[in-house]
């Protein structure tokens, strides 16, 4: 064989060699998603719903993932049938997503998933969150936390409170927190079910109920107008804007934090390549500057757990939940 020849087929052979490992692995790693989806485990308008579309439009538009994500709303059992499914039918899909909130947390915790557990998915991440308040009229007679404490230790049954969902729901679930750290009996309390925070806020401004464990999004514009105050706002640290000047439940002695979180989670045998993806993508998004100003036309606060973090927080809050129900008898022991 002609040296020049020998050489130049030398020379192929070893890019060839060269090139071959390090690209083959490369796709055997990596994962990009085909036909993604979100699923919302409610009717079309709620929040999950918001979380879904709003995520992937950004998703999308800021070109974190190149595919477009369909949105899916899927209702029935306050989530158990989107979960149900996903766990079910689809629990390696690595191109599903699912939208998730503080109170499926709270409904897993009291057994309304059926068999399936707070273990059963992989958790994904969060996007932003809202945080609960304890509203009061501005001309009520209770003027700090300490002087709802105070009565509800007393009696708590003689103050009328209303938010929205039944015992149990997770409004009803801040008023209780709130009723522990005081040692009362949560069971006692006196709550009316209202239909959302709208007839919640109109009944608190009616004076047909003293005391609204709302959320910081629906009590915003009463607060601006001065016709509401807060006691307390359950966050970890105070709320910036109109709500710096509240202080934290913490601030004021009392161990109660409700954060009301907006994220995803994944079917349980998910490749992990698809898990970092999806991971990542909620990172990338919390990072792009433009996301800030779409976070709060969502009515969410920052908030970026992702990971690891997120799935020790889905776990740390259902079985605070867990216990909590327990100890009201919302489940047996």
């Amino acid at each position: 064989m002609p040296l020049m020849l020998r050489r130049a087929l030398l020379a192929a052979l070893a890019v060839s060699a060269a090139t071959l490992p390090a690209t083959a692995p490369a796709r055997a790693q990596g994962f990009t998603p085909q036909n993604p989806e979100c699923i919302a485990p409610a009717a079309p308008g709620g929040g999950f719903d918001l979380t879904c579309r709003t995520t992937a439009r950004l998703l999308n538009e800021y070109g974190i993932v190149g595919p477009a994500i369909r949105t899916q709303n899927m209702p029935g059992g306050i989530g158990a049938v989107a979960m149900n499914q996903v766990i079910a039918q689809r629990g390696a899909d690595p191109n599903v997503i699912v939208a998730v909130s503080t109170g499926s947390w709270v409904n897993l915790a009291q057994g309304r998933f059926g068999r399936w557990t707070e273990n059963d998915v992989r958790w994904i991440g969060a996007i932003g969150a809202d945080f609960g308040v304890i509203a009061v009229h501005k001309d009520s007679k209770l003027r700090t936390l300490a002087d709802l404490m105070a009565v509800l230790k007393a009696d708590p049954g003689s103050v009328p409170m209303g938010a929205g969902g039944a015992v149990g729901s997770q409004d009803w679930t801040k008023a209780a927190l709130i009723a522990k750290a005081a040692g009362a009996d949560p069971r006692k309390l006196r709550y009316v079910p209202f239909e959302g925070g709208g007839q919640s806020m109109a009944a608190l401004l009616g004076g047909h109920i003293q005391v609204f464990p709302g959320d910081a999004s629906e009590v915003q514009g009463q607060l601006q107008a001065g016709e509401i105050r807060l006691l307390a706002v359950l966050s970890p640290e105070r709320l910036p804007g109109v709500f710096a000047a509240v202080p934290t439940a913490k601030e004021q002695g009392v161990d109660a934090e409700w954060t009301i979180v907006r994220g995803f989670y994944m079917p349980p045998r998910a490749p992990d390549a698809a898990y970092d993806f999806w991971v990542g993508a909620i990172r990338k998004l919390q990072a792009d500057p433009r996301y800030a100003e779409a976070r709060s036309g969502a009515g969410l606060f920052e908030y970026n757990v992702t990971g690891a973090e997120f799935d020790a927080l889905a776990k740390k809050r259902t079985a605070e939940y867990r216990a909590l129900a327990k100890d009201v008898g919302l489940v047996s022991q």
